[in-house]
């Protein structure tokens, strides 16, 4: 199993950014694919990003195309979602995930194995 811990989450306004990581530890991390999914109060959890385990593909949700970017560092074990011109609706806990299985990457939650806790993010009008 590998844990994850998020990291970066706060308040900001909208228009602005931030910069969530994910670090992983207890397993080899590079082989596997990544995601990024949020829930904000009352709805679903819901994908927004994933990485293969290169780099080399990635996926978003409409929703945040244009205006997130996943990135990862395998020799940080360490995952990224950069966020720019967030808007109130990007309000939610985010949590980050591991697949064991996908490839290159994958989109549905119940691909994902191992979850972080989360971190809150906040957008204000």
């Amino acid at each position: 199993q590998v844990q994850l811990v998020e990291s970066g989450g706060g308040l900001v306004q909208a228009g602005g950014s931030l910069r969530l990581s994910c670090a992983a530890s207890g397993r080899t991390f590079s082989t596997y694919a990544m995601g990024w999914f949020r829930q904000a109060p009352g709805k679903e959890r819901e994908f927004v990003a994933a990485v293969s385990w290169s780099a080399t593909n990635t996926y978003y949700a409409d929703s945040v195309k244009g205006r997130f970017t996943i990135s990862r560092d395998n020799a940080k074990n360490t995952v990224y979602l950069h966020m720019n011109s967030l808007k109130p609706e990007d309000t939610a806990v985010y949590y980050c995930a591991l697949s064991y299985t996908a490839s290159p990457l994958a989109v549905p939650r119940n691909s994902y194995d191992d979850w972080g806790q989360g971190t809150q993010v906040t957008v204000s009008s």
